[in-house]
């Protein structure tokens, strides 16, 4: 991860400056403001301001019925109440704001959550960032059979030393020809176009809690796009423990690692349970519902 003399320095100068202040203060967040983690090879994330934490969840869900309890138990199990039983608003009084540097492709995916607030760095205005995602001989994946925007498994390593050496050829290329075309004096908007989705792009990207959780949710799963997954995985595990350490546990136990059922498939493991000889056929799910059904449930109730 490179960053640039200017980004060093305003770091530097950010985490050297305090002022008091009677807000709402997470002291562990406070210990990685600004601090850039890396992803992948050139990406980082960082966090540079925010709003509120649990505390302010638990103020505004207290407000609803007057004074309640103040305990520290209380208010975590206030806040896994909430979490439990969907009650969302709460989760939205609390923001954060984070700079990130991430793959134009990875970026695409990204932004579908609409419920953020962003400025994106423009190539309309600045020269491209002269930074592009590269693939290591070992990580080049392969397309699932099942799932059409999927991969499994890896290429094997002859093969990813050839794609991965004439990516560098490609990148080196399209960097070569964008910038002759800025030499010829060609407009950035349109010098840009032949670059590759693997250029990195940055952005401020702000967002409350509630909409924080629904992008962990979608991202953090396994069946996401890798990429985008190792960055929503720094995300959560280092920076919004950190700062809603209650939130973030309840949001493990009741979203992330949670199984969901529809009504059909909790008929069915209530069939299993009293012993009922349950088949794909007579389940009444479709194929793909009744394996992901037994992906979840591994070892086959009617056998027991």
């Amino acid at each position: 991860m490179n960053l640039t003399d200017e980004q060093n320095e305003a770091i530097a100068k950010q985490q050297a400056h305090e002022v008091p202040t009677r807000r709402t203060v997470i002291p562990a967040l406070e210990a990685i403001m600004y601090h850039p983690f890396p992803v992948l090879d050139e990406g980082f994330i960082r966090v540079v301001d925010y709003m509120g934490g649990d505390e302010s969840v638990i103020r505004a869900a207290r407000v609803s019925f007057g004074k309640g309890t103040k305990r520290v138990s209380d208010d975590k199990g206030l806040i896994r109440y909430l979490m439990r039983n969907y009650h969302t608003t709460p989760f939205e009084m609390a923001e954060i704001v984070l700079h990130v540097r991430v793959p134009m492709d990875a970026w695409r995916q990204w932004i579908r959550h609409r419920t953020a607030s962003v400025n994106e760095y423009s190539t309309r205005y600045s020269i491209a960032i002269d930074m592009a995602q590269e693939t290591a001989p070992d990580q080049w994946r392969l397309q699932a059979g099942t799932n059409k925007q999927g991969s499994e498994g890896l290429l094997d390593i002859k093969a990813g030393d050839i794609l991965t050496l004439k990516e560098k050829i490609f990148h080196g290329a399209a960097r070569d020809l964008y910038q002759e075309r800025l030499e010829h004096n060609v407009a950035r908007e349109q010098a840009r176009k032949d670059l590759p989705l693997s250029t990195y792009t940055e952005a401020y990207w702000k967002i409350d809690l509630h909409n924080m959780l629904n992008f962990l949710w979608r991202r953090m799963d396994g069946h996401a796009q890798l990429e985008i997954r190792e960055y929503a995985t720094i995300i959560g595990e280092q920076i919004v423990a950190r700062w809603v350490p209650f939130t973030w546990q309840a949001f493990l136990d009741y979203r992330l690692h949670a199984t969901h059922l529809s009504a059909q498939a909790h008929e069915v493991v209530r069939r299993m349970l009293q012993g009922e000889q349950v088949t794909q056929e007579n389940s009444g799910l479709s194929m793909r519902e009744w394996n992901e059904l037994m992906e979840q449930f591994p070892i086959r109730l009617q056998e027991t």
